[in-house]
């Protein structure tokens, strides 16, 4: 009995059993959350050995090989390309050897960055010319001119350089661009003789802007500016080549064609006709091109993939209906690989017509790479084609991975092919719909699939043009409805039908129709233009951000599995991360004349000494600012005389540009910060920008941080590469001067006011 007590006293009268119940519970329920993390793990692993299987890997090369390009560019100073050659090959050796082996994913992945590195490498080498670092004036010079290009005030012409006469310069330079006064440039394969003004390739106006100095890198240039008097057509002392010979007559043709549109159509139509049919867009007003660009648009007026399908699809379609009306045809022979045939020929005319430039260049090997497959038999829209097409474009042009019209199209091929994959022509209508219901169906099933196509496409090239032209189009989808059948069904066919009616006299109407259509193209431009919210402005962000949200992209696009979603946190995370980019507080230009100042409602100030329109509205498009630059409050609170201009920065602290030695007295003692051309004294206070120092670096951006100013300069110390080759301790202006000789010709000097921000 004392026993039963003294156990029921240690239980507290209570029961208990083994397990007890709260360690069973917890037990359980560890149990339960092992079996989901293994679930999820196995789930994982299945995803993973999906994404790896045969054929998967595929569409990533060309993503490793764009990546190993964007590295070498991202390089401070030029890497040895034989070096990243012979890496690459080992790699590449490497990756065939361990094919059957576990880890040829992982190796053959960077095998393809290497190979893309060394590719940027080797094609750098290959183009090396001289670049100009400072000014020349009054250079004579002689040689082949090579392209001819007519815009809205000026001509400008491409001379490859014979004899350049410059004593005091050790440059040779092989190409320049020069611009002439409206109808004076030559003829393209003459052999002329001038004097120019030459200034360096366009830098970046602030740093992490386009480069525009490297795209004339890599097309050969090494300086633009302007002729100066009269230009004369001499003999050559040697012929030009076969490619000039080439070069002319495709001239010759493209000047042929707008001569017979210029007899019938005028102003924007008629530049926008040419544009379309010869890759000539220069010559369209400012007006009507911000137009097309606001709403939208702005992709019709550069030869792309869609212009080189249009020309291949129509092409395709009228040969095989013409070949359809032959039974004995239809039967005995492939007719349909005979229209792709005559599609593909098509389309390299149009390449040849166009200028062949490397946009161009791109959107043919598209278009190639899908009708070839037509006539192998092979299914023509997929990854595996779109992959086959940016690893030839990249091969054969690797800069064109940083250029925004390979970014954007391929952006948007990738979301259409993710479409098509998707089965998007069966979203809609299913088999067994009767043919009246298909019939009814037939215009919302339509116009729907083009508006899902034109978002998606809208989508995936948002952040490109967010970052390069630091707006978004909110209404594209809405212009690309309205105008683009009207482009694919009338302007382009009708242009078509014009070249071939050429050689027999009968194009006049068919201009006429390309007329109509152009003319409503631009009404839904402008219409779209004015609508509420139409511009939809964005601040710039880093390159970080853009390399986030590709890749995401890229992980949405590619991926068939749960996994892709992933892509969608990525955009999601790269987005806000561009969205909360600070912005400089203090912007100067290269040259010293301008400087731009946040003042205390966040908005930027003007102080300049010169109306530098294109920088102005540069700097106000990357800070999201929605004023022109000959807006009145960019000067408000700024201070000027004849030494200078002071300004108040959003701190309170004073801001000086001074212009003349005497203001040093004054500003050193109550500045913060000076930008000056002139030689400041040892003894100033302030932060001193000084022409040595922009000379060196170029344009700057400042922020102001707790200890002082972080400086962003586009040539940061010790970056040195072939396009901004850093200046030399010895390097100076080189003024060039020969005597003249009196005019022959009329003066092709253009006027200072109609001269570009690139001449």
């Amino acid at each position: 009995m004392a026993s039963r007590d003294s156990d029921r006293r240690r239980t507290h009268g209570q029961v208990s059993t083994w397990p007890p119940r709260d360690a069973a519970r917890a037990g359980a329920a560890a149990d339960s959350g092992i079996g989901v993390w293994s679930s999820w793990i196995e789930a994982l692993k299945s995803w993973l050995r999906a994404e790896a299987g045969p054929g998967r890997l595929l569409p990533w090369v060309p993503v490793a090989f764009g990546t190993g390009i964007a590295l070498y560019f991202a390089a401070e100073r030029e890497p040895v390309a034989s070096v990243a050659a012979a890496t690459a090959a080992a790699l590449c050796i490497a990756a065939f050897l361990a094919r059957q082996h576990p880890v040829f994913p992982f190796v053959v992945m960077l095998a393809a960055l290497s190979a893309g590195f060394a590719t940027a490498a080797l094609k750098t080498a290959r183009v090396a010319h001289g670049v100009l670092a400072r000014p020349m004036f009054s250079v004579a010079m002689k040689g082949f001119v090579e392209t001819h290009d007519e815009r809205e005030r000026t001509d400008r012409f491409v001379l490859r350089v014979e004899e350049m006469e410059s004593p005091r310069s050790e440059v040779k330079l092989e190409r320049v661009r020069l611009s002439v006064k409206k109808g004076t440039a030559p003829a393209v394969g003459s052999f002329v003789e001038l004097k120019a003004r030459l200034q360096p390739p366009l830098s970046p106006l602030r740093p992490g802007s386009y480069d525009f100095g490297r795209d004339m890198y890599f097309q050969g240039i090494g300086a633009s500016g302007f002729a100066m008097g009269t230009i004369r057509m001499i003999e050559a002392p040697r012929p030009g080549g076969a490619y000039l010979r080439y070069a002319a007559t495709m001239q010759n043709m493209r000047d042929a064609i707008d001569a017979r549109i210029r007899s019938v159509l005028s102003g924007d139509s008629r530049a926008i006709a040419t544009a379309l049919l010869t890759g000539r867009r220069d010559a369209i007003s400012a007006p009507v091109n911000d137009a097309m660009f606001i709403s939208g648009l702005g992709h019709v007026l550069s030869i792309s993939g869609y212009h080189m399908a249009v020309v291949a699809g129509v092409v395709f379609f009228a040969v095989r209906a013409l070949l359809a009306l032959f039974p004995a045809l239809t039967v005995t022979f492939p007719i349909k690989k005979w229209s792709a045939a005559a599609a593909f020929l098509a389309a390299a005319f149009y390449l040849l017509l166009s200028g062949a430039e490397v946009a161009t260049q791109r959107s043919f090997f598209m278009t190639a790479v899908v009708l070839i497959a037509v006539m192998v038999d092979r299914r023509a829209i997929t990854f595996r084609t779109l992959a086959v097409a940016a690893m030839i474009v990249l091969i054969i042009a690797p800069e064109a991975l940083v250029h925004p019209s390979f970014q954007m199209s391929f952006a948007a091929t990738l979301g259409l092919v993710a479409l098509v994959q998707l089965g998007m022509p069966n979203l809609f209508a299913s088999p067994d719909n009767s043919q009246v219901a298909r019939a009814a169906l037939w215009g919302g099933r339509e116009i729907t699939m083009l508006a899902l196509a034109s978002l998606v496409a809208g989508l995936a090239t948002m952040p490109y043009a967010a970052f390069h032209f630091h707006r978004v189009t909110p209404y594209g989808v809405v212009a690309n409805l309205a105008a683009m059948p009207v482009v694919s069904v009338l302007v382009m066919p009708a242009g078509l039908l014009g070249l071939l009616a050429m050689p027999f006299g009968f194009d006049g109407v068919f201009w006429r129709l390309m007329d109509l259509g152009i003319g409503w193209m631009v009404a839904v431009s402008q219409w779209v233009a004015a609508l509420p919210g139409a511009i939809g402005r964005l601040a710039a962000f880093g390159a970080g951000p853009l390399a986030a949200m590709s890749m995401g992209i890229i992980v949405l696009g590619l991926l068939r599995t749960p996994l892709r979603w992933a892509g969608a946190g990525l955009v999601a995370l790269a987005a806000l991360w561009a969205l909360t980019t600070p912005q400089p507080d203090i912007l100067v230009a290269g040259d010293g004349q301008t400087v731009g100042v946040r003042a205390k409602d966040g908005r930027l100030r003007l102080m300049r000494t010169a109306k530098d329109t294109f920088l102005s509205r540069e700097w106000l498009a990357a800070d999201a600012d929605a004023r022109n630059a000959a807006d009145p409050s960019l000067t408000e609170g700024v201070s000027c005389d004849g030494s200078g201009c002071v300004v108040q920065a959003a701190d309170g602290a004073i801001i000086a540009l001074t212009l003349k030695p005497e203001a040093f007295s004054d500003d050193c003692t109550r500045a913060a910060m000076i930008v000056t051309l002139r030689q400041p004294p040892t003894d100033c206070a302030a932060l001193v920008l000084d022409q040595e120092m922009l000379k060196r670096r170029g344009p700057l951006a400042l922020r102001k941080m707790a200890e002082g100013y972080a400086i962003t300069a586009i040539r940061p110390r010790g970056v040195d590469r072939p396009w901004s080759p850093a200046i030399a301790e010895d390097d100076a202006a080189v003024p060039v001067a020969r005597p003249g000789r009196p005019a022959q010709s009329v003066d092709a000097t253009p006027a200072e006011s109609d001269l570009q921000p690139d001449d």
